[in-house]
């Protein structure tokens, strides 16, 4: 692996995947060991979003709503149509996901994503799979999305693929890193 500092205009490639049909494969059964709780957020309040978003996203260079002006944060995170669900791990937050129904038809799932400390204790596939059936319970639901980009976990395409989302479509794309990263 190759290193790129904070600074260096990196080119990346996203991936956007959508699933059709609800799975076949029931919701799993919640993982064993440990406390845990999955938490819908009631009107949560933007930087509760943020908190969240920086946990999970910081390694991967999730700094969009951080340039965006905070009444489309607030727009967005306010919205009914979507819904933010926050794993509850030994009674922290270990991890987080976001359906977003505002498109008629279509669930997005707008972010999907475990803290560093929870990576590796098997629950990733757990919680995916569970935000997908959740996806599929909201009514009118004719699709769901998600896209992920190679900035992220170097797992999390085939992580998507396994639950049942089929990549569409493909786009290069560029950024200044903020951190410095392995490439």
């Amino acid at each position: 692996m190759a290193r790129a500092d904070a600074g260096d205009r990196i080119d990346y490639v996203v991936t956007y995947l959508e699933m059709n049909a609800r799975p076949v494969a029931p919701i799993p059964h919640m993982p064993v060991g440990g406390s845990l709780a999955l938490i819908r957020a009631e009107a949560p309040p933007a930087d509760y979003f943020l908190y969240l978003y920086g946990q999970v996203g910081a390694a991967y260079e999730w700094t969009d709503w951080l340039r965006r002006p905070r009444a489309e944060l607030d727009t967005f995170v306010s919205d009914p149509r979507t819904e933010l669900f926050t794993l509850m791990l030994d009674g922290w937050p270990g991890g987080f996901f976001v359906l977003d129904t505002r498109e008629d038809g279509v669930c997005d799932l707008a972010y999907f994503g475990l803290v560093p400390q929870a990576v590796g204790r098997g629950l990733g596939h757990w919680l995916l799979a569970t935000a997908v059936h959740m996806g599929w319970d909201r009514p009118g639901v004719q699709r769901m999305t998600v896209n992920t980009n190679t900035l992220d976990h170097s797992r999390a395409l085939g992580l998507y693929q396994r639950v049942g989302f089929v990549p569409v479509r493909r786009e290069e794309a560029s950024r200044i890193l903020g951190r410095t990263r392995e490439v």
